[in-house]
């Protein structure tokens, strides 16, 4: 056996080749077989990728992990949030207003540099049937599920005291499990107002299995927490 094949073998986890979108680079990292897999989108929330990695280390499932220290990215020049690009509408919203002096080229550009690739990187990121996306962020003070209660098919507030943590689901079967645990909870199976750009909307509309789960940066003791149980709650 080659020495590197050694080492990787004593890993509970091995990395894949990088894999983008438009230029938008992501490390992808694998335990074992499984229909799970799992998203790190903004590169400063960095308790969900620690979480994330650790979690992986036991966990089985395919995982992609910005390769961004920042929270916004930059394509062909300009400014985007990696969780508007998910739709041409969302996208083209937020980069209008994160790049002001740019052209009408400019944005036509990177819309459709977005529109060549969104398929077929959503064909690897998005589970096969029957699978489930998960996806970690963390919040601030300008965040919490108050902001998504007015746009939810449903709610679970048995911590509203406590709004920085919560659960996003787009699936309603997910959800019901998720309603009858300890932690905050949303449904947006059908969620309202403007297409912002957003995974867990596009999730939605293709009936993908998606959460979120949404913690304050810096709890990591909470965030792992509730991965384990909902990795344990969803089957």
């Amino acid at each position: 056996m080659r020495r590197r094949t050694f080492l990787l073998a004593g890993l509970p986890w091995f990395s894949h080749p990088y894999d983008d979108l438009a230029g938008v680079r992501f490390r992808v990292l694998s335990h074992g077989r499984s229909h799970r897999h799992y998203l790190w989108i903004h590169g400063n929330e960095t308790t969900a990728r620690d979480v994330l990695q650790a979690h992986l280390k036991t966990a089985k499932g395919k995982a992609w992990l910005t390769t961004s220290p920042d929270r916004n990215v930059r394509i062909a020049g300009l400014e985007i949030d990696p969780n508007r690009l998910w739709s041409r509408e969302g996208a083209e919203r937020n980069m209008r207003r994160l790049n002001t002096s740019a052209t009408e080229t400019q944005v036509q550009d990177v819309l459709n540099r977005l529109d060549r690739g969104r398929d077929r990187f959503l064909h690897r990121l998005l589970p096969p049937a029957q699978g489930l996306l998960i996806v970690l962020h963390n919040n601030s003070a300008g965040y919490s599920v108050e902001d998504e209660i007015p746009i939810s098919d449903r709610t679970h507030l048995p911590k509203r005291d406590e709004p920085h943590e919560f659960f996003l689901a787009s699936n309603s079967s997910d959800y019901a499990r998720l309603e009858s645990g300890p932690y905050n909870a949303v449904l947006q199976q059908s969620p309202k107002g403007d297409d912002d750009g957003s995974l867990s909307r596009l999730c939605a509309r293709r009936s993908i299995r998606y959460v979120n789960l949404e913690v304050s940066l810096g709890k990591t003791s909470i965030q792992a927490g509730m991965l384990r149980w909902l990795e344990g709650t969803l089957a």
